[in-house]
């Protein structure tokens, strides 16, 4: 395994975090996994605040992975993979900006790849006549949610949310 200098961070939201960060806890290269709220107004905002979709954050997971075993442009295949990238603020009975589709980037190469891989998506027969909504945005402060969400699903079992 790479030197944790080696590690590069990711973020990404795709709706309920349980179900997204347990994608990516199970995927190897990816050495870390925390699910979080990103993106909004609120400093230091509770899961309560979130849900009433007035802090402007998102609920996301934040990874550690190792370039070396896994890239950045397999991650994103990964998130589009397993989520509805042309639903505005909403993911199946999930509503509100909380669920939306966003890329949180940590570098301008990262912000390069995501709207490329962005842009050769939306020109496939898939999403032909749909439109892909995910935001691409700088990363910027990060929350980490309540210790009872993380790795949710590994504790808990089960399915989860609707991923």
């Amino acid at each position: 395994m790479a030197e944790d200098q080696d590690l590069q961070m990711a973020t990404f939201a795709a709706g309920c975090f349980w179900g997204v960060e347990e994608i990516f806890r199970c995927t190897k290269g990816v050495t870390e996994t925390e699910v979080g709220y990103t993106g909004g107004k609120t400093e230091n905002p509770s899961y309560e605040q979130v849900c009433t979709d007035g802090t402007g954050h998102a609920e996301a997971v934040q990874m550690k992975f190792d370039p070396t075993v896994i890239s950045y442009k397999e991650l994103l295949d990964i998130f589009f993979k397993n989520h509805n990238p042309t639903t505005m603020n909403r993911q199946g009975p999930d509503i509100g900006s909380q669920y939306r589709s966003v890329i949180f980037y940590h570098s301008e190469e990262q912000k390069k790849e995501a709207e490329e891989f962005v842009a050769e998506l939306q020109a496939t027969p898939k999403y032909e006549g749909k439109k892909i909504v995910t935001q691409i945005v700088p990363a910027s402060p990060w929350y980490k949610a309540e210790e009872y969400h993380q790795k949710y699903v590994m504790k808990k079992g089960g399915g989860s949310c609707h991923v």
